[in-house]
């Protein structure tokens, strides 16, 4: 007698092992199917004819299981094409996207064996049910079945991935459908007829009998779906190409979209623009040795600014998908250089061409025998990471003191490290203004990690980088479940922005390129995220909108200056510091569920910001013959550069005219120049070196900075009104007492009362630090004096000006001509358009990677051009599409067109005809 389930010979058809599951084996089986390529439509009609049904219920069916076979061998447009027309490869949908990887029952392994303990295993799942034929059999009702495939995912934790249960769904469930007994609640799946599928690749009879009837031949219904996949095929083929081809095109278009479906957008990378070809760079001289430069590049403030160790960032990939190839590496160089980074070399112990190629020369400045701190505590940039990129080694948990792998941050050097290109030439130096745009990269990282978990080949990859190629299934699963708890923190972060967008009503001003919301971006991060992270709940009104961006303030000469920052408000260096480590994402305990002892503990590196601190102050300038400023120099007019270049020759007659015209309108705020002795002797009124503002302290002379009302001023207020408008709630047990850390630990006057529910954001945020900063003194066992070395003797006392008005302070101009874009906001381009009345500046223009323009000192800008960036580009604008003013965007004040007086807000000075223009411009290159 033959075979009912083999129309041919008794034996059954061999089943390919990569063809896992059980119904399709016992298709091929019987030969109703091949078993390599099978027809969409006959497999379909296969599969319907063996489910029983009729009419349109049947249908269904059909079109199910076309759309499940459609995308069985994979996901890319090509094979989905490739499967709309010639069906689906049976023998090759092992590892697709159906397949779970031993994360479902386990009956049949990798070698298409059979595992009868785990047929034996599912038994023990079910009950005993009335057999239709006769008598009792075990078996699976729905309910079952869902408790079973829940215990298969439990079991599977540490290599499962969450699509997997959702896998299971179609497979149990449509099986029970298929091949189950009984109706309704009573319907259940023989555990008998599973062993036979799964052993002998055979069927019972009533699906054998259902398999029998002639196929029909393909209806209205089935022409119609195969017509729709094919038009769904074609748009996604479109959509891969646009989005491994085109995503910056599509990520415009879908930004473009109304409500949430521009959100679709931040699933793709954000627009970069290319880097430009440099043909050659050069680090002008700063006082600075090659190896301090290199230690200050890469010291580490103790930060963790990215979410996951080091050795997981120069392992991800950057967040592209290509059909042909890879990505590169989110940590290249060249890729990070996109983002505004000034490329670094992975050491500085090379020979003189490597050297040179990034810039370095031998210094003319530098000290011959003044230490370097690289040879104190020596760092190295192993990997070749930018400018700005430090490895943070030897760090503990702040809460438990577990030890933590290296971990990766950015340090001062990210937005203190400038450079300008001009015609194939980049010029770097120390200090100056960086031309970065950190949202674009935290966007870009956060991508990186979610296409990581995404697709399985980019994990693959990422795991062999991390853990080696001979990694166990335990340390891949520990590695997935460490890159989701980073996905889950970005993504966190991303919702409670959200949040606070639909909750004020508002949206962040964009940054761009060189500019940074840094105080707000502190207080949204120690306030609220370090809060939430310590583990309790944090009041919405912790968060702010980060809408006061700035340009990155110079910070040469700095630690001779009572106020670093634009608005005159943090005076003691050590805090001024440590707070911005800490708002680089340092970690810090500020659990009350942990030891007392652990409160306040952080990852800040007290020793490397004294450090820093110290190379940027070198010796007291009145030591000096005659006085001048040692430590980091500002740079000068790289005229030597560009000697056949006319557009950069000093014209010396202009200087002459320029420096009275800097004697009679900017020395009143910003003082005389520090580093002009000629000024010195024509105006020794107006002196820098004899100005009553340089007053003394314990460790030398300190400058008073004169500091300007913003309402006077007429510059925008946003920057200003951060530190003095700003409240923040703290829980009570932080103990952040004004009077107890300001008032009589320092002795400060006029601070201002406070309540935990209604705390200054600047009072807070100061004892804060210093609270973190005592900590880190008390874990290292200093003693008093050591303690002191640290603290100097500045106080930390909030500013004593009038507390009604904000300010913004006026810093010497050396090294000015370095600095656009130009006012605290960075909402000038250049210095003659700064120079010019307000009401005549641009009103937009980009930002990124742009020729230096020498004769306006900044970027070009033609009266009335419009502004067309190219591609990647930010645009600067002082108005939104519809007219609307952009908050801190504002480019008025400071201006130059008339006798200034009361009822003239932003009015400083006359104004200047066209060469007068030129030649306090001339002047100004030379400081």
């Amino acid at each position: 007698m033959s075979d009912p389930n083999a129309p041919g010979p008794n034996q059954p058809i061999p089943a390919s092992p990569d063809n896992p599951c059980p119904f399709l084996r016992g298709l091929v089986a019987g030969g109703y199917v091949g078993g390599h390529i099978v027809p969409l439509p006959k497999l379909t009609g296969k599969i319907e004819a063996a489910s029983g049904t009729e009419g349109l219920k049947k249908k269904f069916v059909g079109m199910e299981t076309f759309g499940v076979a459609l995308i069985a061998n994979g996901l890319s447009p090509w094979r989905l094409l490739r499967s709309w027309w010639s069906g689906a490869v049976l023998d090759a949908l092992r590892n697709g996207p159906l397949d779970k990887r031993g994360a479902g029952s386990r009956i049949l392994n990798v070698d298409g064996e059979v595992d009868e303990s785990e047929i034996t295993r599912l038994a023990e799942f079910g009950s005993d049910y009335p057999n239709p034929d006769g008598g009792t059999e075990r078996g699976l009702n729905s309910q079952q079945i869902t408790t079973y495939m829940n215990a298969n995912f439990e079991r599977a934790k540490g290599h499962r991935r969450a699509i997997d249960r959702l896998l299971m769904n179609g497979e149990w469930p449509v099986l029970l459908n298929i091949q189950g007994k009984g109706e309704g609640n009573d319907r259940y799946l023989s555990v008998a007829e599973v062993r036979t599928l799964f052993v002998e690749r055979k069927f019972p009879a009533r699906i054998v009998a259902r398999l029998a009837q002639p196929a029909p031949a393909p209806g209205s219904v089935f022409r119609l779906a195969k017509a729709a996949v094919g038009v769904v095929a074609a748009l996604i083929l479109l959509l891969g190409l646009a989005i491994t081809q085109f995503p910056d095109l599509l990520r415009g278009f879908l930004a473009s979209l109304p409500g949430e479906a521009a959100q679709l957008a931040q699933l793709l990378p954000p627009p970069l623009p290319d880097t430009p070809a440099v043909k050659s760079a050069r680090w002008l001289d700063q006082n600075w040795s090659t190896e301090d430069r290199h230690w200050f590049h890469h010291v580490s403030q103790g930060t963790k600014t990215f979410p996951v160790p080091y050795a997981w960032f120069v392992a991800l990939e950057q967040p592209r998908i290509y059909l042909f190839s890879r990505p590169g590496l989110l940590s290249d160089s060249a890729y990070l250089e996109r983002f505004g980074f000034i490329p670094s070399p992975k050491t500085i112990h090379a020979d003189k061409a490597t050297l040179l190629s990034y810039g370095y020369t031998e210094s003319a400045d530098a000290p011959a025998s003044t230490p370097s701190l690289s040879d104190k505590w020596p760092v190295e940039n192993f990997d070749g990471l930018p400018v700005g990129f430090a490895r943070l080694s030897g760090a503990t948990d702040p809460a438990t003191s577990a030890p933590l792998p290296d971990m990766i941050g950015l340090t001062c050097a990210a937005c203190h490290v400038g450079s300008i290109y001009y015609r194939g030439t980049s010029i770097r130096y120390d200090g100056g203004p960086a031309m970065v745009n950190l949202l674009k990269l935290e966007q870009a990282t956060g991508l990186s990690i979610a296409y990581t978990l995404i697709f399985p080949t980019r994990f693959n990859r990422f795991a062999a980088r991390v853990l080696g190629p001979n990694a166990t299934a335990a340390q891949r699963a520990e590695l997935e479940k460490g890159l989701s708890d980073a996905a889950a923190f970005v993504k966190a972060q991303a919702t409670t922005l959200g949040n606070l967008y639909s909750r004020v009503h508002g949206q962040d001003t964009e940054e761009g390129y060189g500019r940074l919301d840094a105080l707000n971006r502190i207080g949204n991060q120690v306030f609220y995220t370090d809060m939430t992270l310590s583990g309790f709940t944090v009041s919405d009104k912790n968060m702010h909108l980060r809408d006061a961006p700035v340009s990155f303030p110079p910070i040469w000469t700095v630690p001779w200056f009572w106020w670093a920052q634009y608005d005159a408000s943090i005076s003691q260096p050590m805090i001024r510091n440590a707070g911005e480590a800490l708002g680089v994402a340092a970690l810090i305990n500020l659990s009350p569920d942990t030891a007392p002892d652990a409160l306040f503990r952080s990852s800040v590196d007290i020793e490397n910001l004294a450090g820093i601190e110290a190379m940027l102050r070198g010796d007291d300038p009145f030591k000096q013959n005659p006085p001048e400023f040692t430590g980091l120099k500002s740079p000068k007019w790289p005229a030597d550069i560009f000697q056949d270049d006319p557009a950069w020759k000093i014209d010396r007659e202009r200087v002459t005219k320029g420096r009275a015209i800097y004697a009679e309108i900017c020395a009143e705020c910003h003082l005389g120049p520090v580093n002009d002795h000629a000024f010195d002797t024509q105006f020794p009124d107006k002196s820098f070196w004899t100005s009553p503002q340089l007053q003394k302290d314990g460790d030398g002379p300190v400058l008073d900075e004169v500091q300007k009302g913003v309402g006077g001023m007429g510059t925008d207020p946003g920057q200003a009104h951060v530190l003095m408008l700003r409240t923040v709630e703290v829980p009570g047990f932080l103990d952040l007492e004004p009077d107890r850390y300001l008032a009589k630990r320092w002795g400060c006057g006029g601070v201002p009362a406070s309540t935990t529910t209604e705390m200054s954001f600047a009072i807070a945020l100061m004892i804060m630090v210093e609270k973190a900063s005592d900590k880190w003194m008390e874990d290292h066992h200093l003693t008093d004096e050591q303690k002191q070395a640290l603290w100097r003797s500045r106080k930390n006392c909030p500013n004593p000006g009038d507390a009604k008005q904000t300010h913004y302070r006026a810093r010497p101009l050396n090294g000015a001509w370095a600095t656009a874009p130009y006012l605290h906001n960075g909402s000038v381009p250049s210095l003659y358009w700064m120079l010019k009345p307000a009401a005549e500046r641009p009103q937009q223009f980009c930002m990124g990677t742009r020729d230096f323009d020498p004769h306006q000192v900044g970027f070009h800008v033609e009266p009335g051009e419009k502004a067309a960036c190219r591609h990647g580009e930010t645009l600067f604008a002082t108005v939104d599409s519809k007219g609307a003013a952009i908050p801190g965007n504002s480019n008025l004040g400071h201006s130059l067109e008339g006798t200034p007086g009361p009822g003239k807000p932003g009015v400083i000075g006359r104004l200047l005809t066209d060469d007068e223009r030129y030649d306090l411009i001339e002047y100004l290159k030379t400081l």
